[in-house]
């Protein structure tokens, strides 16, 4: 049924529709990537609307704020999640000891072994991937489709699906607000992207993102390991 849906279809749709149409119409099982930052608890409500034991698949790193773990679980708590924590097969300590401080010094092989890898491993068997990606965080997101088409390493195909793709950051914010979903305590410091603690730091302008690895990337690679295919 996937590979004979007109995926342009869903750009025309609002997110709600979008939710609801790709779980009745696109190859199950689906999973869901969270971070449990906004744009992920706006997301993550639509989905539970629809399946709300849709697995939600969490990057445990290992450096991530306590803030962020709080978060996590209580929220895993209060709406029963089908929570799955992603680990990487060496622990921090084991890392660091073979390599030194990775997110020092290598950024990008941090993010390999300790979010790339555990994701790529994680995603094995789905075949609808939603996210709670926006093109306005980011020009490498910019011109992303609501659903795509996307390859794994392996050659696996899955369908990425991203139902707030368009929305911008205050309709993040609204939809929160409407539905009383308390956000991770983080942003009431200033924060505006939030990932690992040794990587994330408050936004020097504009840019929502520009507190993350010190302005040296744009991404950590768990967005782009994929190929896009039409």
């Amino acid at each position: 049924m996937t590979a004979q849906l007109d995926l342009s279809a869903f750009d025309a749709l609002p997110p709600e529709e979008i939710v609801r149409r790709a779980l009745a119409e696109l190859s199950a099982p689906a999973c869901f990537t969270c971070s449990f930052q906004a744009e992920d608890m706006a997301v993550l409500h639509l989905l539970r609307q629809v399946q709300p034991d849709i697995p939600v698949l969490f990057l445990e790193t290992g450096y991530h704020f306590p803030e962020t773990l709080s978060y996590r679980d209580r929220f895993a708590a209060k709406w029963n999640l089908n929570l799955r924590n992603l680990q990487a097969s060496m622990s921090v300590a084991q890392q660091e000891s073979q390599f030194g401080i990775l997110n020092q010094t290598d950024p990008t092989r941090c993010c390999d072994l300790r979010k790339v890898g555990p994701l790529w491993e994680g995603l094995r068997g789905y075949q609808t991937w939603f996210t709670g990606l926006r093109r306005e965080q980011s020009p490498t997101r910019a011109n992303m489709k609501m659903a795509e088409r996307h390859v794994l390493p392996t050659g696996e195909e899955l369908v990425k699906v991203n139902p707030i793709a368009a929305w911008k950051w205050n309709e993040v914010w609204a939809y929160l607000s409407i539905h009383e979903i308390e956000a991770l305590p983080l942003y009431d410091q200033g924060y505006t992207s939030i990932g690992c603690a040794p990587c994330t730091a408050k936004p020097t302008g504009d840019d929502l993102r520009s507190g993350r690895w010190g302005g040296r990337k744009l991404e950590c690679g768990i967005h782009t390991f994929t190929e896009a295919r039409q």
